[in-house]
């Protein structure tokens, strides 16, 4: 499968998402990357953006998608089986229940949604439980939008966060392609 990974600025799973790409290409599959401009653009105490960036071009030997006019091109000409956004954080999520698109993720999103192909969410947003739930809502019922099972992060410390097992991204996305929501969507602690 050719398949868009989005990567929005969720930075603790930056290491993790590297993981899940070295798998997916392992598995034979082709990852084409979208970032938002949070990650192409932010150096945190996570790491310097350059650096991911790099990475995700060296691993899956494509240019990274980075802005608008970069990403707007991929629904007329079908570029994907499948796009996951992973990590996907309160704000995409929020963008994309309301149908803004304002950077490469969003419109990327916007662009692959109408050739009605899944759309896979792996959130990651401490406002989950919180003002976000109604979009998490939203998506939960539009069709070809599915959601890598998730679970709260730290109950006691951020009740209402909320982020995805990334170890089942590739199987949400399997699951996905036969049309099938994987479960349970919520996972225990």
């Amino acid at each position: 499968m050719k398949i868009g990974l989005a990567i929005t600025g969720s930075f603790c799973t930056y290491a993790k998402i590297l993981e899940q790409v070295d798998l997916i290409i392992s598995a034979g599959h082709k990852v084409v990357p979208i970032v938002s401009s949070a990650v192409k653009n932010f150096d945190t105490r996570f790491g310097k953006a350059s650096e991911f960036i790099n990475a995700l071009e060296e691993k899956t030997g494509e240019k990274v998608i980075y802005d608008i006019v970069g990403a707007e091109p991929l629904g007329p000409s079908n570029a994907f089986e499948v796009l996951a956004i992973a990590p996907c954080t309160g704000n995409t999520l929020a963008k994309i229940a309301t149908g803004i698109s304002d950077d490469a993720v969003t419109m990327a999103s916007k662009a692959h949604m109408r050739n009605y192909k899944p759309l896979v969410i792996a959130i990651s947003t401490n406002d989950a439980l919180g003002l976000n739930l109604k979009n998490i809502a939203t998506l939960l019922n539009e069709k070809k939008v599915y959601f890598v099972p998730f679970k709260q992060d730290d109950p006691v410390k951020k009740p209402k966060s909320m982020i995805a097992d990334l170890d089942l991204l590739m199987p949400t996305i399997e699951s996905a392609i036969k049309g099938e929501q994987i479960q349970p969507i919520i996972l225990q602690g």
